[in-house]
């Protein structure tokens, strides 16, 4: 069951809402009503994530009651290995296997055999947030929940569980403790969500046809022409994709009285990939840096400790989107340009002019998706030696007329427009415009908006009626 679903707008939406605001103990039912959500997706999995619940609990508090420092600390080791452990077992296991088996095939010896291991949903997501919950309670940030219930929300909560923004306890330790429902915050919170709900199903769904038909092309195939409407398609595709899930979890907290952080600040204007990672999955970068950049030592141990510590933190990075040496490369792809930006390339970037940054920042942004995206990385380097025009395709078997309709030139426009700041840029002109008119001003807005969302709702429901399933790409992140 995803967001963009019929069974969650229509049904489970609604129900938990009702129940949410109707009965008591309302940490118990968003609890009940978040396991349910997850199990209906991954059944008996949802034990995966009961035990990480029962396990972040008892090493909080071990944590917190140790009474001396050593003791803390391994408590705090015992504690993230436990949550390293599972993400390991679940997502890693079979990659690690299959690399050992490279080695273990060349000497002669028989290859490690294991079965197939199933991905739970969000296990990144909810393995992060377990985590920085045992740090920050040793950094004495935060005391230990002793509610299980509560720190059992914390880890589950629907609206972000499976594909994020990645929570710290200490963003709503306050909230699971006591927090309103008000109806502006209420309001807000369903504005969201239908943006959200439109970005992924007007937007993100209609350019994944033309992008998963591009990359499935042989690398025999590709022209100059494909090449470059796949990467744009895909880069439109997963922006939208994933900003629309945050959209739609940041809305759904305001409806239960959570105030969840932003996790995307249109990354697309970045005029540096330093700026990019500032503006890109917020939560992630943000948890990076707390986490593992500064406790390596940051930038205070002199450069070349800095340029190291980079270099680990994006290929924790790259390795934490996937199970695939394509994640890595693409990892430490981006990387190197934040190591390149540091040794001089940000001080030239500064004397450019804004498009001059704006096109470098782009250029390696769509090479890295390509690298993203692509199921090799063999495919990968045919896939960019096509977009530099060394391409092996005559377009007579596949054409970018064949991806190219109507209804995609249209949503690449209206991708290419929303991907940068310019409803709000209308909004506050708007607003302006009005703001001498007092209260005739304000109905003018109000009247826009809700013509306008309205009209969106419609298309939603249109869409939601037509088209098949379609999950989420960080889903299996």
């Amino acid at each position: 069951m995803v967001f963009s679903s019929v069974t969650f707008v229509f049904y489970f939406l609604p129900l938990v809402l009702v129940a949410y605001l109707l009965l008591p103990a309302r940490n118990i039912v968003l609890l009940f009503a978040s396991l349910v959500f997850y199990a209906w997706g991954e059944t008996y999995f949802i034990a995966v994530l009961m035990v990480s619940i029962g396990l972040n609990y008892l090493f909080g508090i071990l944590i917190e009651k140790s009474y001396d420092e050593k003791r803390r600390t391994t408590a705090l080791f015992l504690g993230l290995g436990a949550d390293l452990g599972l993400l390991c077992l679940f997502k890693y296991l079979n990659f690690i296997a299959d690399n050992l088996n490279v080695f273990l095939s060349t000497g002669g010896y028989a290859p490690i055999e294991i079965h197939h291991i199933h991905l739970p949903l969000g296990i990144s997501f909810f393995t992060f947030q377990a985590m920085s919950y045992l740090v920050d309670v040793y950094r004495r940030t935060v005391p230990a929940e002793r509610n299980i219930f509560n720190l059992g929300l914390y880890i589950a909560m629907f609206p972000q569980l499976v594909a994020g923004p990645i929570v710290r306890f200490n963003q709503i330790a306050d909230q699971l403790h006591k927090r309103s429902v008000t109806t502006d915050a209420f309001s807000l919170g369903v504005r969201r969500f239908v943006v959200g709900l439109g970005q992924k199903m007007l937007i993100a769904n209609i350019l994944a046809v033309p992008a998963d038909a591009i990359f499935a092309v042989p690398s025999e195939g590709l022209t100059p022409a494909i090449a470059w409407l796949g990467v744009v398609a895909y880069t439109l595709q997963i922006y939208f994709d994933f900003a629309g899930y945050s959209n739609m979890a940041i809305g759904l907290g305001h409806m239960f009285g959570f105030t969840l952080p932003e996790n995307f600040n249109y990354p697309y204007i970045a005029q540096s990939i330093t700026e990019f990672w500032r503006r890109w999955h917020i939560s992630l970068s943000r948890w990076f840096r707390d986490y593992l950049y500064i406790p390596l030592g940051g930038n205070r141990k002199g450069s070349y400790r800095t340029y190291a510590n980079l270099f680990v933190v994006f290929f924790l990075c790259g390795l934490w989107h996937g199970a695939s040496w394509n994640f890595v490369v693409w990892g430490l792809f981006h990387g190197f340009f934040l190591v390149v930006e540091r040794v001089g390339l940000g001080a030239v970037l500064e004397r450019l002019a804004m498009p001059f940054r704006h096109v470098y920042s782009l250029m390696v942004i769509l090479c890295g998706w390509v690298i993203f995206r692509s199921e090799t990385l063999t495919y990968a380097g045919d896939y960019l030696a096509a977009m530099a025009g060394r391409s092996a395709g005559d377009g007579m078997l596949y054409s970018a007329h064949q991806y190219l309709t109507r209804e995609v030139m249209v949503i690449l426009v209206v991708g290419i427009i929303g991907s940068a700041p310019v409803v709000p840029f209308v909004r506050d002109f708007l607003q302006r415009a009005c703001a001498s008119r007092m209260s005739a001003g304000g109905h003018i807005i109000q009247g826009s908006r809700l013509i306008v969302f309205t009209g969106l709702l419609l298309l939603i429901a249109m869409s939601l009626a037509s088209q098949t399933h379609n999950p989420f790409i960080y889903f299996r992140f």
